[in-house]
């Protein structure tokens, strides 16, 4: 049988750590609104909003 490689899952806990802590500074950020409810607009995280600077037109073709 195999050994568990502990030294990995200790770099997981502490991942899920970090990432949980960077979770609750940008909600905290935020101004304590919630990431996961709607705006009134309808527009939602990751929907089919453009990203910012994208203007959406093609560029030229060259000639």
């Amino acid at each position: 049988m195999a050994t568990p490689n502990y030294s990995y899952e200790k770099r997981q806990r502490e991942l899920a750590k970090k990432r949980k802590k960077e979770e609750k500074a940008m909600r905290k950020t935020s101004g304590g609104h919630d990431q996961s409810e709607a705006s009134p607009e309808g527009d939602t995280p990751g929907g089919d909003a453009p990203a910012p600077g994208d203007t959406g037109a093609m560029p030229p073709a060259a000639p």
